[in-house]
């Protein structure tokens, strides 16, 4: 299953939340679709992929838990048969959107979008009606209403923890991320 993952307010929740989603499945490939995207820990680049195409080992995984390719500098429009073929063999990928407002709409209809906004004490931009999560932030006093899902604010280990590729088992929002793959988006 490719799902798609847009944050547009807030540059630390876009590149944590694509992880918190992958975590929450047994094996997930995140792959991080922004040129302009964070330098996550990985062997190769999406770019790579998208100039010598996809070898064999990398059409699934070859362990369960998280795997990620960062971008390495290519356009989303070029890697989109990349990305499709990668789907095809890894049980769930998880495709980092850039934080362009008009991004979600532009894959309208290939992958579920899930768009991620932290509850601030204001409102950022137009209002969402579409499902969407919504991440606790302590900075306001809303509760995130209307939002399919609710995220705790993720502990210190846990953001430690995704950020240096490593598994942090027993984190509370990593659990909060599993209704997510059961949701249609």
């Amino acid at each position: 299953m490719i799902v798609a993952c847009w944050t547009a307010a807030d540059s630390l929740l876009s590149t944590l939340a694509p992880l918190g989603l992958a975590a929450a499945s047994e094996t997930a490939l995140v792959v991080d679709a922004d040129r302009h995207g964070p330098r996550y820990p990985s062997p190769g680049s999406l770019a790579d992929l998208v100039a010598t195409g996809p070898r064999r080992i990398e059409l699934s995984p070859q362990r369960t838990g998280i795997a990620v390719l960062q971008n390495g500098g290519v356009d989303l429009a070029d890697a989109l048969e990349v990305i499709e073929a990668l789907g095809e063999g890894w049980p769930n990928l998880v495709v980092r959107l850039p934080s362009e407002r008009n991004q979600p709409r532009r894959l309208a209809g290939r992958w579920p979008v899930i768009p991620v906004v932290p509850i601030l004490p204001y409102e950022y931009g137009q209002p969402l009606t579409a499902p969407f999560v919504s991440q606790a932030t302590g900075l306001a006093t809303s509760d995130g209403s209307g939002a399919a899902i609710t995220l705790p604010s993720p502990s210190r280990r846990t953001v430690v923890g995704l950020l240096s590729g490593r598994s942090v088992p027993g984190s509370r929002w990593v659990r909060a991320w599993r209704r997510a793959w059961e949701m249609a988006w």
